[in-house]
Order: structure tokens, then C-alpha cells, then sequence
């Protein structure tokens, strides 16, 4: 498995002070209901849930999305322990992989794949100002965003990915056009992931704090089937 270079570090994302302004999350679902969800990549539950102002953001990149496509959401907020999770799972992944690293070379990998659990850079999809975005042609089929490598190489992950075929950079160029247009900021290492509000948000566009920190909705509890039984605990990453 290729490795990506980390375009936005945790070390130099904590830089970048949290000032969240209480904005709650909203169901985008509730509120414009034509928004497109992708439900290829429901793999788990998922809620609906952005910060208001992301959700009318999002609104307006999908009502300003070229003739011919749609926007589609694949995930917004995401939960804390599918967060970690998903971290675990990367990093057994590698560790199955690389068996003689050390914990301190495989955190330096699977921070550049999965966000880690850290209280001063809380994950992007944990603040509510986050998205995963596909483009889908209008009878819903989905776009060739990555050929001519598979959906999954990460060899095609970044937004800028060299090799990329005339079509799926065509594609690229319609989603990031629409989701820029609209305020909000992509994040080069991952062509799906877009945000507004978060440390990666102030930090592409030089903004002196974050809007938004981590959050979970009021009266929120998970289902008991998706808690993992390890407990949920945040760690400080190493500098």
C-alpha cells in the first residue's frame, strides 16, 4: 500500500486554535431534502448531521452543480467511536502489513490515512464541519472519479493525482468546482473530503481560529450494537 504525503499534519494543525462558536448540527436531510445521499458506502449507521451553516453550503454547491450531475453525500458528522474504529482498523492494517515498525512509525502512516483521536485536533467528520461529496451522473449512476486506478488505490487519492484519466479529472473538476464555489475548502490529500469551520478549513485559507471543535448531537446516544467494547478514549498525538 502507497503512502501519501500528509498535506496538513497533525503537529501543524494544532497550531490552529478552536474558538467554536456554538453552532449546532442539523439534519441537512430535514432541511433540503434534495440533497443526494450515496448509499453505496453505507457501511455502518450514519447520521445526517452537519453545522448549519456547512448544511446550507452544501445546499448551495448542489443546486449550483453542473447540468448533467448530481452531488451526493456519502457521510457528514461521524460518530466518535466509528472515528476510532475506523483509526484501529487502519493501523491493523499496516501492522499486519509492516509487522517490524514501531508504534511511532505506524502512527506517522496512519495519521496520513484516518484521523486520530486527539483533543486539540479533534477529527474533521467529528466537528460537523466535514463531508465525504461524490458526483453522480443524473440518473444516479456514479461518476468515474479515479481511472485509470481502482476507487480504492491511494495512488488516485489525492485531488491533484497524477495519472488520472482525462474523465475523472473532468469529474473532479465539476465537484470541486461546485463544493469551492460554495466556501467550501477541499483537502488535497483526499478528493472526496471537503469542510468548512474546521482546523483544516482555517488553516488552507489562513484563518486566525477554527469555528468549529468536536461535538456531538444533543440527547445523542449510539445504537448497542455500534459500540466497540473498547472503551473511547482521546489521546494527545506526539509532536
Amino acid at each position: 500500500m502507497a503512502t501519501p504525503s500528509p498535506a496538513e499534519p497533525v503537529t501543524l494543525l494544532r497550531k490552529v486554535p478552536i474558538r467554536d462558536n456554538g453552532e449546532p448540527l442539523v439534519d441537512f436531510m430535514k432541511m433540503h431534502p434534495e440533497i443526494v445521499l450515496d448509499r453505496m458506502r453505507f457501511r455502518y449507521r450514519r447520521e445526517t448531521l452537519l453545522r448549519a451553516s456547512v448544511a446550507e453550503k452544501l445546499w448551495q454547491a448542489s443546486r449550483s452543480i453542473e447540468k448533467g450531475f448530481k452531488l451526493a453525500i456519502i457521510e457528514g458528522w461521524r460518530a466518535p467511536h466509528i472515528q476510532r474504529r475506523m483509526y484501529l482498523r487502519v493501523w491493523a492494517q499496516f501492522k499486519e502489513l509492516h509487522p517490524a515498525w514501531s508504534d511511532a512509525q505506524l502512527k506517522r502512516v496512519v495519521n496520513r490515512y484516518s484521523a486520530p483521536l486527539d483533543t486539540r485536533v479533534p477529527p474533521p467528520h467529528m466537528t460537523g464541519g466535514a463531508m465525504d461529496v461524490s458526483l453522480l451522473h443524473e440518473d444516479g449512476t456514479p461518476c468515474d472519479m479515479s481511472s485509470p486506478f481502482k476507487w480504492r488505490d491511494p495512488r488516485s487519492f489525492a485531488l491533484s493525482s497524477p495519472g488520472l484519466s482525462e474523465t475523472a479529472r473532468r469529474h473532479r473538476e465539476i465537484l470541486s468546482s461546485a463544493m469551492i464555489g460554495a466556501g467550501i475548502t477541499s483537502y488535497p490529500s483526499e478528493y472526496w473530503h471537503y469542510s468548512y469551520g474546521d482546523q483544516g478549513w482555517a488553516y488552507r485559507g489562513g484563518h486566525p481560529a477554527a469555528l468549529y471543535g468536536a461535538v456531538t448531537p444533543e440527547g445523542w446516544d449510539p445504537e448497542p450494537s455500534d459500540v466497540s467494547e473498547e472503551p473511547l478514549v482521546f489521546v494527545e498525538d506526539e509532536a
